[in-house]
Order: structure tokens, then C-alpha cells, then sequence
């Protein structure tokens, strides 16, 4: 039998074309000896071709692929490609847990929810949550090291954040479902721990279309019951208000009208609501709606968004934050602040994260908060947070910044498990003590307070494997071509980058034709002739800095965007200083020939107070 080559073939038998797999593999198909040679210099293009095949067309994209696996599906791959995205539409409940408030007439309930240890859902929630941010830090979302990866290294939201700004218990048993639930059986759990009949289930589960109920019903057939009303009455409405409360904060789905009826198994016994780790909870499920925002064709971002947006205020105040003065430290971190709708544009919120120092974060947040919250020891876990079906990776060696360490570089993150793991899951949450960092993990902490250092090692490595700046610098705005040079203040924002190019076109040949008006008006009044009659110097013109103007993308045939003449040529230099040259006496003119026909009348001469001729191209449409 014949040997057979590398390529697949034998070496009787004539080569064969490769495949496209074998293409993106970079399997290079040729003849070879039956015995290969093992020197690998006859290979030196393997490595560079396996550098550059990473994700075509995105030269912002990672280096090094091992880790960021699945980024030619990510949002910011799309981004580099020129294809952009709209703000996401944000699935925010602040405002309907105002429609449903437990006052002195339902003191029985509140007690209920008090020891449930999730009242303060009930007062930090936002009502308006901003698109244009949330939007710009989902995509810097990475689902495979569940961190933010910004311009200097990774950060996300931990444990310790979510006790800090909701105040809600990170500890205790996992949140767990056996399996999916069916509609029916939602509705044999609806007339079971809510007391509805058969009918009053089965017609808002076919309305919801899945084992769902609307948040609207809830509060119909539930919020009228009062302390006067009997046990049982009270008790269903406990648990309806329960479900209605995390359905509108912690797991809080796109549907955007209803909440899961699964939920409802975790307040069967309300005695026992206290002892499940809400936060931890929260937390996977925000983790994957951020993961699922990522993903181009997603339009619509879920889970509690007051947590992330009070995350991006604490950790970024000089850029987003509106704090409320009247705040105290035994509340909530959430109510330290004043939500607002900033007014920029999603790529101006994107470029300014772009241009993000490492001094502009605040790594350490919750200093003055500390004697009313220490850190939680269960911050320092790491695995797998879990909540229903959803399982997530924790990774708090990759933010070790964000705990007053010195950041090194983290180990592999951690592979999704498979779904029939689950009771190991709960074996290993409930073992947590055992998978914390150590402290030669953690490493040495900063020398200074908030500083977010990190060994010199690190940045190398975290720009090999990660995709650093989104908005690439071909697409910004017109003003900058370096992404960490700062815009002008005064500078507009747009989401259209041509709108952006045309006007910033339109206001330099403005401030050439404001300059030859001057000009102009010297016929009216007598002045000393200027030194030259060149241009207006750029740096006079409104919105434009020579180092930094980007013209629009031209053709190689194309004239240049912008065309001023030179100046006339009879326009005489300004005179020397000193005495007069002596007046010479011209010669006279020669006798007129009769005989010689008629010459043409001289030419005026070139007026040199005359307006400078601007020539703007006009913008070239788009071939299809």
C-alpha cells in the first residue's frame, strides 16, 4: 500500500485541491516525501498566516484566538467591518414597582418580605436606565472570560458589588430547578400556591404563550389585599409580591410584560426565601443577558439593569455619574446616585471609552462603605455561579484590581459545563470555602489605594488576546485619528460618522470663505497690503486641528476633498524697510508702425484684492 502524505493523499496519485475548511485551517496540501522532514524552518509561513486568519476584515480583532473563541460572532467584530448597531432597547421595571407599595394596610406582607432579605429591591431600583452606555459596555462584553474588556485590561461586576449596591445576600443555597417547566405544569403551581382556579391559570398562561404570567395581572388580582383579609389571601399575595418583585428587578426577561412561573417554587415555603443566594443568582442571569447582547442580530437587553448601570456609576464617576448628596452608607449603594439619560450618541459613548485612561476608573469604590459592609470572603470565588439553567463562569482572578491587588496575568477561563452537571454544581457552590483564591493567588496588593496596577507583562499580553478600541478609527468621528487623543469639548456628537465627515467639511471651507470676505472688504477701506494672500491658517478655522483632522475616504482617482488655488503670481512681496530705491525714468515709447494690423487691448490686470476661488469636492454616492 502506498504512503500516504500529509495531505491525505498518496504520493502515487496526482494532488487534489484543498477545501475550504482545510483553507481557514491553513492545512497546506502539497507533495512531500513519503519520509517528512521534522525541521520546521521549511515552515516559516504557517505561524503568520494562523496570526492574520484570526477574523478577516477586523485588524482591531485578537491576536491570539485561544481565549476570545467565538469573536467573529461578536457585536464589535461587526463594528470593525463597518456595520453598526442601534442603542439596544433596555427591559427596565423601576417604574412598575411603584404601581404596587406595601404600606401601613399590608404591614403583614412586609414583614414577610423583610425577612425574605429582598425589601431593598423594593427602593434602589432605577426608573430610567441610559441606552446609549448600557449599549457602548455591552459590547465590550466578553463571553468567554464574562469581563468587560476595556482599553487597559479587563473588568466586570462581582460578588462584592452586587452585596455593595443592593444589599441583597451573596451566600446560601443555589438557585436550582430540576428541569424546565411545562405550561401545565405552571398552571397546576398557579392554583396550587397562589390559589387561582384552573380557569384563571390556563386563560394567562395561553395569553403569555409560554409558562409565564403577565406582571400586570399580578398586580390586578393580588394588590388589593390588605392586613384585614384572611391567612390564606395573605399568604398568596406574599408570594405573588415576591414573584412580581424579582420578575421586575433580579430576572427581569425581554418579554418586557411578563415573569417565569417557575420562580413561584422558591416561595413555597416563605419561611425558607432568606436562605437562597439571590445575588449570586442575579448575577449568572445578568451574565448571560449580557452574553446574549452581544450577538449582532440581538436588539434587546435584559436582566437588572439597575445593577449594572449603578456598577458603571461607581466605578466611572467622572463620566456618568450624577450623585445624590443626601445619600448615607447604611443604604443601598444604588440610591448613591441620580439615574439620568445621558444626551450622547451610542458612538460618541463608544469613542470616549476608547479614549478611557486607567486613572479615570475608580477601582475601589466602596472604601467609606466598608464599615457597613465589609467585603464578603465568598468575593473571592472561584467557579461556577448558577441560577436555574443558566450557569455562568465567575473569574475574580481576571479583576484583581478591582480588590486593591496588583493585576497578573490570569489563568484560562473556565469551559462551560454540561447541563447534566448540575448536582455537582451545588456540591461545588456549597464547598465554596474551598475554591477561594489563595493568597499566593491574589499576589501583592497596590502600593497606592485605588492605583489599578498591573506587572508589566500584562498589558503585552492582554492586547495579543483581546479586542481593546470598538470603534475603528476610519468610522470616528472626524476630529481624532488616535484613539486615546481627547475630542474638543465643544465638539458635536453624531451617530452617523458621514453625517460627521460632510459637516466638518462644510465648516472648514466656511471658515476659508469667511477668510477671502476679509479680503474682499479692503476695496472699501485703505490698509497696508497684507504679508501674502494665502489661506486662512487652519488653526483659525472652527472644529479643526491640523494633527488631527481626518479627511472622508477617497478613491485613488479621486481629487483631493479640498482645492485652494495659490495665490495670483502678480501679487508683489511687502516692500524692505529703508530709504526709497531712486526713481528711474522709463524709456519712450516707439512710434506706432501704421502698416501692422490692430493689436488686442491689454489684459486687465490680476485684481490682488480679489476673492480666493474655494473648490469643495462634492461626496461621491456609494457604488452598489
Amino acid at each position: 500500500m502506498p504512503p500516504r502524505t500529509r495531505g491525505g493523499y498518496t504520493s502515487d496519485a496526482p494532488p487534489r485541491r484543498p477545501t475550504g475548511s482545510e483553507r481557514r485551517r491553513r492545512v497546506h496540501l502539497r507533495e512531500v516525501d513519503p519520509v517528512p522532514d521534522p525541521d520546521p524552518v521549511e515552515h516559516p509561513q504557517h505561524d503568520r498566516d494562523e496570526t492574520e486568519e484570526v477574523f478577516e476584515g477586523a485588524p482591531g480583532g485578537p491576536i491570539d484566538k485561544s481565549i476570545l473563541r467565538s469573536f467573529h460572532k461578536h457585536v464589535a467584530a461587526k463594528i470593525w467591518l463597518g456595520e453598526d448597531r442601534a442603542p439596544l432597547k433596555l427591559v427596565n421595571h423601576g417604574a412598575k414597582l411603584q404601581l404596587w407599595e406595601l404600606d401601613m394596610e399590608r404591614s403583614r406582607i412586609y414583614e414577610t418580605v423583610h425577612r425574605s432579605r429582598l425589601a431593598p429591591l423594593t427602593s434602589c431600583s432605577h426608573r430610567v436606565a441610559s441606552r446609549p452606555m448600557l449599549s457602548a459596555f455591552c459590547e465590550r462584553w466578553q463571553p468567554e472570560t464574562t469581563t468587560f474588556h476595556m482599553p487597559f485590561g479587563e473588568m466586570t461586576i462581582t460578588l462584592d458589588d452586587v452585596a455593595s449596591i443592593l444589599h441583597i445576600p451573596v451566600t446560601g443555597s443555589m438557585i436550582s430547578f430540576p428541569q424546565p417547566l411545562r405550561v401545565d405544569d405552571a398552571n397546576a403551581l398557579l392554583v396550587e400556591l397562589l390559589g387561582t382556579t384552573d380557569v384563571e391559570a390556563s386563560r394567562e398562561t395561553e395569553q403569555c404563550r409560554s409558562p409565564s404570567v403577565r406582571l400586570l395581572w399580578l398586580r390586578d388580582h393580588f394588590s388589593t389585599i390588605t392586613d384585614a383579609s384572611s391567612d390564606d389571601d395573605i399568604m398568596f399575595a406574599t408570594r405573588a409580591f415576591l414573584l412580581h418583585l424579582v420578575g421586575c428587578t433580579l430576572f427581569a426577561d425581554k418579554s418586557a410584560t411578563s415573569v417565569a412561573v417557575v420562580y413561584l417554587e422558591l416561595f413555597r415555603d416563605l419561611s425558607m426565601v432568606g436562605s437562597y443566594a439571590w445575588g449570586a443568582a442575579c448575577l449568572a442571569y445578568l451574565y448571560r443577558q449580557l452574553t446574549t447582547a452581544t450577538r449582532f442580530e440581538v436588539r434587546q437587553l435584559g436582566g437588572y439593569l439597575t445593577l449594572l448601570q449603578a456598577w458603571i456609576y461607581e466605578h466611572f464617576p467622572e463620566m456618568f455619574s450624577s450623585p445624590d448628596m443626601s445619600y448615607t452608607e447604611s443604604r443601598p449603594r444604588a440610591l448613591c446616585w441620580r439615574p439620568h439619560v445621558i444626551p450622547d450618541s451610542l458612538q460618541s459613548v463608544r469613542e470616549r471609552l476608547d479614549r478611557l485612561q486607567i486613572s479615570e476608573v475608580c477601582w475601589e469604590p466602596y472604601v467609606d462603605h466598608r464599615a457597613e459592609h465589609p467585603l464578603p470572603d465568598i468575593a473571592w470565588y472561584s467557579g461556577y455561579l448558577k441560577c436555574g439553567q443558566v450557569v455562568e463562569p465567575y473569574h475574580p482572578e481576571r479583576v484583581l484590581r478591582q480588590f486593591g491587588y496588583i493585576q497578573t496575568i490570569p489563568p484560562r477561563p473556565f469551559t462551560p459545563p454540561r447541563p447534566d452537571r448540575s448536582i455537582l454544581l451545588e456540591q461545588y457552590w456549597e464547598r465554596w470555602t474551598d475554591h477561594v483564591l489563595t493568597d499566593q493567588s491574589r499576589g501583592r496588593r497596590c502600593h497606592y489605594s485605588g492605583s489599578g496596577e498591573s506587572v508589566p507583562e500584562y498589558m503585552a499580553w492582554y492586547d495579543r488576546i483581546s479586542h481593546r478600541i470598538v470603534q475603528p478609527p476610519q468610522l470616528r468621528s472626524g476630529f481624532t485619528t488616535d484613539a486615546r487623543s481627547s475630542l474638543p469639548s465643544h465638539a458635536a456628537s453624531t451617530s452617523d460618522t458621514r453625517a460627521a465627515r460632510a459637516l466638518t467639511l462644510l465648516r472648514l471651507a466656511h471658515g476659508i470663505l469667511a477668510g477671502s470676505d476679509e479680503t474682499s472688504a479692503s476695496h472699501s477701506t485703505p490698509s497696508p497690503a497684507p504679508a501674502s494672500h494665502s489661506t486662512p491658517s487652519p488653526a483659525t478655522l472652527p472644529f479643526f486641528s491640523p494633527a488631527t483632522f481626518v479627511y472622508p475616504p477617497a478613491a485613488s482617482d479621486d481629487p483631493p476633498p479640498l482645492i485652494v488655488p495659490p495665490p495670483p503670481a502678480s501679487v508683489a512681496p511687502p516692500a524692505a524697510s529703508g530709504p526709497p530705491p531712486p526713481a528711474s525714468v522709463a524709456p519712450p515709447a516707439p512710434a506706432a508702425d501704421p502698416s501692422a494690423p490692430a493689436a488686442d487691448p491689454p489684459a486687465p490686470a490680476p485684481d490682488s484684492t480679489a476673492s480666493t476661488t474655494v473648490y469643495v469636492r462634492a461626496k461621491r454616492k456609494k457604488k452598489t
